[in-house]
């Protein structure tokens, strides 16, 4: 019984799967707070905006 425990491997997935969506939020968060040096998240918002409903993009 715990040879079987030690061999099974199902849970392992799941683990990695975390782990990679870890990083990938982790990444995302760096990158967000790079874009938006000096300003705050919402005026990053309203530029993005901007730049898709108009020809005015700063």
């Amino acid at each position: 019984m715990f040879k079987s425990f030690l061999r099974d491997e199902s849970g392992a997935q799941v683990v990695e799967y975390a782990l990679i969506i870890a990083v990938i939020s982790i990444a995302l968060i760096i990158a967000l707070r790079a874009l938006t040096t000096g300003a705050t998240f919402t005026n990053f918002i309203a530029r993005v905006n901007t730049c898709l409903t108009t020809t005015n993009c700063i």
